[in-house]
């Protein structure tokens, strides 16, 4: 997205107001809670605006403005309760967001036959300029990588419905530290599966725990579920059948079969359900939404790719 100077008018900064219109363009924002928002809104703002005088700012200054939000590449609109809240932090701004930008929506910018590029707006933001201009860049970035997110996850969903797999395509934990939340939040909007948000929402027990328990799955499990308790989860990371068997034998609700080749994933997946049907089979590592489909399986309830959120392009 882009935003563009437009003509001098009057601000309307109705609070509940803006609320409604968030909800409305943004139907998953009820999952941020305001104060993590404002805290990390907050976070951004202190990293790129000035530490004392903002020169830039005196020169342009404070008239009443208004800058339109223009998409000027294909993808999934995300990330709108982000640029609301930088313009709320900004201070006497107020965003009007138009009837059609709606989080989750795909939107087509190849004007015609072509190739021209047909610019959708989106919102158009007022206030004065210097607080408008403050606010613009850290707006734009949290949109277009929220935007990136969510355009290849709903193309990697896209792939599963158009193949009839039951499962889940999930992200992962590689997120950029300091961006979890928008990373995350655009995994949803682009129809993903979240995965776990943190260390603390599931346990995941790798090679390091179980290597520190003696080498043993059963005692990582045992161990794990003592503190637990009912209430979490536990996915162990196996690295063959095996390891799986065990692992759903100690009390594992959910087993990843990591680096498996897509073969050697169906033939275990199917053997391991047969014991334990109700045990989550994930498969992981090296998959992308080029191969993705060759993992596609009925016995095969998940499929993460750290790609969702590392590898994704920003939409303009």
């Amino acid at each position: 997205p882009t935003m563009a100077d437009s003509t001098t008018t009057n601000s309307d900064n109705n609070g509940s107001n803006k609320r409604q219109k968030t909800i409305t363009h943004a139907p998953h924002a009820a999952l941020l809670p305001p104060p993590q928002i404002r805290s990390i809104v907050s976070a951004w703002m202190q990293d790129d605006i000035p530490a004392h005088f903002d020169v830039g700012g005196y020169v342009v200054g404070n008239d009443i403005q208004k800058a339109e939000l223009w998409m000027k590449s294909s993808g999934v609109l995300a990330g709108i309760p982000f640029f609301q809240a930088v313009f709320d932090a900004c201070g006497e701004c107020s965003v009007q967001w138009e009837d059609n930008a709606i989080e989750g929506t795909n939107f087509d910018t190849i004007g015609d036959i072509n190739g021209d590029v047909k610019k959708i707006k989106l919102a158009t933001v007022t206030g004065p300029v210097s607080h408008l201009l403050r606010g613009e860049r850290t707006a734009l970035n949290s949109m277009s990588r929220c935007s990136g997110v969510a355009t290849l996850s709903h193309k990697c969903v896209q792939i599963a419905k158009s193949q009839k797999w039951h499962g889940e395509v999930a992200g992962t934990r590689k997120t950029t530290p300091g961006f979890r939340l928008v990373e995350k939040y655009g995994l949803l909007v682009g129809g993903a599966s979240t995965h776990r948000l943190d260390l603390s929402q599931m346990v995941m027990l790798k090679d390091n725990h179980v290597w520190s328990c003696g080498g043993s799955i059963e005692e990582a499990v045992k161990k794990a579920r003592g503190v637990s308790g009912f209430s979490q989860k536990i996915e162990v990371e196996c690295q063959s059948l095996e390891e799986a068997l065990v692992a759903a034998g100690a009390g594992a609700d959910v087993v990843m079969l990591d680096n498996f080749s897509p073969e050697q994933l169906k033939k275990d997946a199917a053997t391991f359900k047969q014991q334990f049907p109700h045990v989550t089979v994930e498969a992981s590592g090296g998959i992308t939404m080029e191969t993705m489909a060759e993992y596609f399986s009925e016995h095969v309830d998940v499929i993460s790719q750290g790609k969702l959120t590392q590898g994704y392009d920003c939409v303009d």
